[in-house]
Protein backbone atom coordinates (compact mmCIF):
# COMPACT_ATOMS: atom_id res chain seq x y z
CA UNK A 1 0.00 0.00 0.00
CA UNK A 2 2.92 2.45 0.73
CA UNK A 3 4.40 1.85 -2.81
CA UNK A 4 1.01 2.58 -3.84
CA UNK A 5 0.34 6.02 -2.13
CA UNK A 6 4.14 6.84 -2.84
CA UNK A 7 3.76 6.22 -6.69
CA UNK A 8 0.15 7.96 -6.16
CA UNK A 9 2.14 10.80 -3.90
CA UNK A 10 4.90 11.56 -7.43
CA UNK A 11 2.56 11.61 -9.79
CA UNK A 12 0.62 14.26 -8.40
CA UNK A 13 3.52 16.09 -7.31
CA UNK A 14 4.79 15.83 -11.38
CA UNK A 15 1.19 16.70 -12.61
CA UNK A 16 0.81 20.23 -9.87
CA UNK A 17 4.44 20.85 -11.00
CA UNK A 18 3.89 21.09 -14.65
CA UNK A 19 0.48 22.61 -13.53
CA UNK A 20 2.15 25.92 -11.87
CA UNK A 21 4.75 25.99 -13.94
CA UNK A 22 2.31 26.35 -17.35
CA UNK A 23 0.18 28.89 -14.80
CA UNK A 24 3.30 31.08 -13.83
CA UNK A 25 4.71 31.33 -17.13
CA UNK A 26 1.22 32.33 -18.95
CA UNK A 27 0.17 34.72 -16.04
CA UNK A 28 3.81 36.29 -16.44
CA UNK A 29 3.96 36.60 -20.06
CA UNK A 30 0.00 38.44 -19.93
CA UNK A 31 1.47 40.69 -17.04
CA UNK A 32 4.01 41.91 -19.78
CA UNK A 33 6.81 40.04 -18.36
CA UNK A 34 9.80 39.41 -20.80
CA UNK A 35 10.18 35.91 -22.43
CA UNK A 36 13.84 36.16 -21.75
CA UNK A 37 13.04 36.55 -17.74
CA UNK A 38 10.65 33.73 -17.53
CA UNK A 39 12.97 31.27 -19.15
CA UNK A 40 15.27 32.13 -16.91
CA UNK A 41 13.71 32.22 -13.57
CA UNK A 42 10.08 31.61 -13.58
CA UNK A 43 10.20 28.27 -15.56
CA UNK A 44 13.99 27.23 -13.85
CA UNK A 45 11.64 27.71 -9.93
CA UNK A 46 8.70 25.84 -11.19
CA UNK A 47 10.15 22.86 -12.53
CA UNK A 48 12.03 22.80 -9.21
CA UNK A 49 9.29 22.94 -7.17
CA UNK A 50 7.99 19.24 -6.54
CA UNK A 51 11.77 19.35 -5.18
CA UNK A 52 11.13 21.85 -2.94
CA UNK A 53 7.79 20.77 -1.61
CA UNK A 54 8.96 17.73 -0.93
CA UNK A 55 12.36 19.44 1.19
CA UNK A 56 9.74 21.32 3.10
CA UNK A 57 7.51 18.55 3.27
CA UNK A 58 10.26 15.96 4.96
CA UNK A 59 11.54 18.58 7.57
CA UNK A 60 8.02 19.41 8.62
CA UNK A 61 7.74 15.53 9.08
CA UNK A 62 11.12 15.12 10.93
CA UNK A 63 12.41 13.09 7.95
CA UNK A 64 15.13 15.74 6.76
CA UNK A 65 17.28 12.73 5.23
CA UNK A 66 14.74 12.88 2.55
CA UNK A 67 14.98 16.20 1.86
CA UNK A 68 19.15 16.07 1.83
CA UNK A 69 19.17 12.98 -0.24
CA UNK A 70 16.37 14.14 -2.53
CA UNK A 71 18.72 16.85 -3.41
CA UNK A 72 22.44 14.65 -3.19
CA UNK A 73 20.45 12.04 -5.33
CA UNK A 74 18.94 13.99 -8.28
CA UNK A 75 22.10 15.76 -8.85
CA UNK A 76 23.85 12.61 -9.54
CA UNK A 77 20.87 10.63 -10.89
CA UNK A 78 20.56 13.94 -13.15
CA UNK A 79 24.26 13.07 -14.54
CA UNK A 80 24.20 9.45 -14.64
CA UNK A 81 20.71 8.52 -15.41
CA UNK A 82 19.26 11.81 -16.98
CA UNK A 83 22.53 12.27 -19.38
CA UNK A 84 23.26 8.46 -19.58
CA UNK A 85 19.71 6.87 -20.77
CA UNK A 86 18.83 9.15 -23.95
CA UNK A 87 22.97 8.80 -24.85
CA UNK A 88 21.71 5.06 -25.23
CA UNK A 89 19.07 6.24 -27.39
CA UNK A 90 20.68 8.71 -29.77
CA UNK A 91 24.27 10.19 -29.43
CA UNK A 92 24.18 13.83 -27.60
CA UNK A 93 26.32 16.02 -29.59
CA UNK A 94 27.99 18.17 -26.35
CA UNK A 95 30.40 19.36 -28.91
CA UNK A 96 28.29 21.57 -30.02
CA UNK A 97 27.13 23.47 -26.78
CA UNK A 98 28.42 26.23 -25.16
CA UNK A 99 27.63 25.61 -21.74
CA UNK A 100 31.48 26.36 -20.35
CA UNK A 101 30.03 29.30 -17.72
CA UNK A 102 27.23 27.46 -16.24
CA UNK A 103 28.90 24.24 -15.99
CA UNK A 104 31.91 25.97 -13.87
CA UNK A 105 29.22 28.01 -11.56
CA UNK A 106 27.46 24.34 -10.95
CA UNK A 107 31.49 22.94 -9.89
CA UNK A 108 31.45 25.87 -7.51
CA UNK A 109 27.84 25.52 -6.00
CA UNK A 110 28.88 21.51 -5.64
CA UNK A 111 32.35 22.60 -4.13
CA UNK A 112 30.54 25.18 -1.78
CA UNK A 113 27.32 22.73 -0.74
CA UNK A 114 29.90 19.77 0.03
CA UNK A 115 32.13 22.39 2.44
CA UNK A 116 29.08 24.14 4.16
CA UNK A 117 27.54 20.23 4.76
CA UNK A 118 30.89 19.87 6.44
CA UNK A 119 29.48 22.63 9.20
CA UNK A 120 26.66 19.24 10.17
CA UNK A 121 23.87 21.03 9.87
CA UNK A 122 22.27 23.24 7.01
CA UNK A 123 20.63 26.06 9.08
CA UNK A 124 19.15 29.33 8.21
CA UNK A 125 22.70 31.17 8.05
CA UNK A 126 24.02 28.38 5.44
CA UNK A 127 20.63 28.95 3.78
CA UNK A 128 21.15 32.42 2.88
CA UNK A 129 24.74 31.90 1.76
CA UNK A 130 23.41 29.42 -1.07
CA UNK A 131 20.94 31.41 -1.77
CA UNK A 132 23.15 34.70 -2.40
CA UNK A 133 25.41 32.32 -4.47
CA UNK A 134 21.82 31.81 -6.54
CA UNK A 135 21.10 35.67 -6.35
CA UNK A 136 24.52 35.66 -8.62
CA UNK A 137 23.93 33.48 -10.93
CA UNK A 138 20.57 34.74 -11.82
CA UNK A 139 22.71 38.15 -11.58
CA UNK A 140 24.62 37.02 -14.38
CA UNK A 141 22.49 34.85 -16.31
CA UNK A 142 20.04 38.20 -16.97
CA UNK A 143 23.35 39.95 -17.61
CA UNK A 144 24.11 37.86 -20.35
CA UNK A 145 20.64 37.37 -20.91
CA UNK A 146 20.70 41.64 -21.83
CA UNK A 147 23.89 41.15 -24.21
CA UNK A 148 22.03 38.43 -26.05
CA UNK A 149 19.15 40.46 -26.55
CA UNK A 150 21.22 43.45 -27.48
CA UNK A 151 22.30 41.73 -30.06
CA UNK A 152 19.36 40.78 -31.54
CA UNK A 153 19.56 37.11 -30.22
CA UNK A 154 16.34 37.26 -28.56
CA UNK A 155 14.50 34.53 -26.65
CA UNK A 156 11.46 33.39 -28.89
CA UNK A 157 8.26 32.32 -26.98
CA UNK A 158 8.68 28.63 -28.71
CA UNK A 159 11.32 27.89 -26.89
CA UNK A 160 9.45 28.19 -23.49
CA UNK A 161 7.59 24.85 -23.76
CA UNK A 162 4.96 26.17 -21.73
CA UNK A 163 4.35 29.59 -23.34
CA UNK A 164 0.55 30.43 -24.90
CA UNK A 165 0.39 34.23 -24.70
CA UNK A 166 -3.12 34.42 -25.34
CA UNK A 167 -3.98 31.77 -22.71
CA UNK A 168 -7.44 33.36 -21.19
CA UNK A 169 -6.91 34.09 -17.27
CA UNK A 170 -9.64 31.62 -16.36
CA UNK A 171 -7.57 28.58 -17.19
CA UNK A 172 -4.12 30.03 -16.38
CA UNK A 173 -5.77 30.44 -12.56
CA UNK A 174 -7.04 27.01 -13.08
CA UNK A 175 -3.38 25.81 -13.39
CA UNK A 176 -2.23 28.21 -10.70
CA UNK A 177 -4.47 26.51 -8.16
CA UNK A 178 -4.25 22.83 -9.48
CA UNK A 179 -0.55 23.53 -9.06
CA UNK A 180 -0.47 25.14 -5.76
CA UNK A 181 -3.25 22.59 -4.06
CA UNK A 182 -1.55 19.35 -5.68
CA UNK A 183 2.30 20.18 -4.66
CA UNK A 184 2.17 20.00 -1.06
CA UNK A 185 -0.64 17.34 -0.86
CA UNK A 186 1.91 15.25 -3.40
CA UNK A 187 4.93 16.27 -1.46
CA UNK A 188 3.44 15.07 1.84
CA UNK A 189 1.83 11.51 0.11
CA UNK A 190 5.38 11.35 -0.78
CA UNK A 191 7.11 11.64 2.19
CA UNK A 192 4.97 10.00 4.14
CA UNK A 193 5.15 6.80 2.61
CA UNK A 194 8.51 6.66 1.32
CA UNK A 195 9.20 6.80 5.23
CA UNK A 196 6.74 4.20 5.98
CA UNK A 197 8.66 2.44 2.86
CA UNK A 198 11.99 2.69 4.78
CA UNK A 199 10.79 1.50 8.20
CA UNK A 200 9.53 -1.63 6.50
CA UNK A 201 12.63 -2.86 4.62
CA UNK A 202 14.89 -1.44 7.52
CA UNK A 203 17.04 1.35 5.39
CA UNK A 204 17.01 4.72 6.15
CA UNK A 205 15.51 7.54 5.43
CA UNK A 206 18.26 8.80 3.71
CA UNK A 207 18.35 5.98 1.60
CA UNK A 208 15.29 6.44 0.28
CA UNK A 209 15.48 10.52 -0.59
CA UNK A 210 19.20 9.47 -2.21
CA UNK A 211 17.01 6.35 -4.46
CA UNK A 212 13.26 6.34 -5.13
CA UNK A 213 12.19 10.09 -4.19
CA UNK A 214 15.45 11.41 -5.68
CA UNK A 215 15.14 9.02 -9.47
CA UNK A 216 10.93 9.97 -9.18
CA UNK A 217 11.42 13.50 -9.14
CA UNK A 218 14.92 13.61 -11.83
CA UNK A 219 11.36 11.74 -14.06
CA UNK A 220 10.70 15.29 -15.87
CA UNK A 221 14.26 15.89 -16.21
CA UNK A 222 14.95 12.61 -18.03
CA UNK A 223 11.66 12.84 -20.11
CA UNK A 224 13.31 16.76 -21.46
CA UNK A 225 16.31 15.12 -22.04
CA UNK A 226 15.33 12.12 -24.27
CA UNK A 227 13.31 14.28 -26.70
CA UNK A 228 16.36 16.81 -26.86
CA UNK A 229 18.46 13.68 -27.53
CA UNK A 230 15.88 12.88 -30.45
CA UNK A 231 15.58 16.02 -31.92
CA UNK A 232 19.38 16.39 -31.79
CA UNK A 233 18.83 19.57 -28.84
CA UNK A 234 22.11 18.68 -27.11
CA UNK A 235 22.13 22.52 -25.57
CA UNK A 236 18.48 21.43 -23.97
CA UNK A 237 19.81 17.82 -22.40
CA UNK A 238 22.83 18.95 -21.48
CA UNK A 239 21.65 23.16 -19.80
CA UNK A 240 18.53 21.07 -18.50
CA UNK A 241 21.12 19.18 -15.98
CA UNK A 242 23.39 21.73 -15.39
CA UNK A 243 20.89 24.31 -14.52
CA UNK A 244 18.55 21.91 -12.45
CA UNK A 245 21.48 21.06 -10.28
CA UNK A 246 22.26 24.49 -9.42
CA UNK A 247 19.10 25.06 -8.53
CA UNK A 248 18.61 22.27 -6.41
CA UNK A 249 21.82 23.03 -4.17
CA UNK A 250 21.22 26.58 -3.76
CA UNK A 251 17.72 27.29 -4.24
CA UNK A 252 16.01 23.86 -2.58
CA UNK A 253 18.38 23.41 0.60
CA UNK A 254 18.41 27.35 0.88
CA UNK A 255 14.79 28.13 1.35
CA UNK A 256 14.02 24.82 2.46
CA UNK A 257 16.15 25.99 5.93
CA UNK A 258 13.47 28.56 6.49
CA UNK A 259 11.72 25.69 7.41
CA UNK A 260 13.69 24.30 9.87
CA UNK A 261 17.37 23.20 10.27
CA UNK A 262 18.99 20.66 8.18
CA UNK A 263 21.32 17.95 9.75
CA UNK A 264 23.83 16.24 7.52
CA UNK A 265 24.20 12.69 8.08
CA UNK A 266 27.63 11.23 7.96
CA UNK A 267 27.06 9.09 5.05
CA UNK A 268 26.50 12.08 3.23
CA UNK A 269 30.21 13.20 4.34
CA UNK A 270 31.99 10.21 3.88
CA UNK A 271 30.76 8.72 0.53
CA UNK A 272 27.46 10.46 -1.48
CA UNK A 273 28.80 13.92 -1.64
CA UNK A 274 31.42 12.61 -3.01
CA UNK A 275 29.68 10.82 -5.66
CA UNK A 276 27.80 13.65 -6.51
CA UNK A 277 31.16 15.84 -7.37
CA UNK A 278 33.01 13.12 -8.94
CA UNK A 279 29.38 12.72 -11.33
CA UNK A 280 29.75 16.61 -11.74
CA UNK A 281 33.74 15.94 -12.76
CA UNK A 282 32.71 13.35 -15.25
CA UNK A 283 30.91 16.22 -17.43
CA UNK A 284 34.21 17.95 -17.83
CA UNK A 285 35.73 16.19 -21.24
CA UNK A 286 31.99 16.90 -22.44
CA UNK A 287 32.07 20.38 -21.58
CA UNK A 288 35.88 21.50 -22.47
CA UNK A 289 36.75 19.48 -25.08
CA UNK A 290 34.30 18.99 -27.24
CA UNK A 291 33.36 15.06 -26.66
CA UNK A 292 30.03 13.91 -27.89
CA UNK A 293 27.91 11.87 -25.15
CA UNK A 294 28.10 8.52 -27.30
CA UNK A 295 25.74 5.51 -26.76
CA UNK A 296 29.02 3.85 -25.28
CA UNK A 297 29.13 7.01 -22.78
CA UNK A 298 25.47 5.97 -22.38
CA UNK A 299 26.66 2.27 -20.91
CA UNK A 300 29.01 3.54 -18.86
CA UNK A 301 26.97 6.60 -17.52
CA UNK A 302 23.74 4.30 -16.83
CA UNK A 303 25.70 1.54 -15.16
CA UNK A 304 28.01 3.93 -12.51
CA UNK A 305 24.58 4.77 -11.26
CA UNK A 306 23.25 1.25 -11.29
CA UNK A 307 26.50 0.68 -9.38
CA UNK A 308 25.87 3.78 -7.15
CA UNK A 309 22.48 2.17 -6.26
CA UNK A 310 23.68 -1.39 -5.41
CA UNK A 311 26.25 0.40 -3.16
CA UNK A 312 24.09 2.29 -1.03
CA UNK A 313 21.14 -0.30 -0.64
CA UNK A 314 23.65 -2.78 0.58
Amino acid sequence: MEWLMSGLGLTILLLAGDALVRGAVNLSLRLGVPALIVSLTIVAFGTSAPELLIAISAIKDNAPGIALGNVVGSNTANILLVLGIPALLATIHTSECQTRKSYLFMLAASVVFIVLAFCGTFTLGTGLILLALLALVLIDAVRDAHSHHKAGECVDLDEIEEADPDMPYWRVGLYLIVGLIGLPMGAHLLVENASAIAQTYGVSDTVIGLTLVAVGTSLPELATSVMAALRRQADVALGNVIGSNMFNLLAIVGIATFFGDIPVDPAFLTFDLWVMLAASLLLFPFVFFKVDITRIWGVVLTALYAAYVVVILI
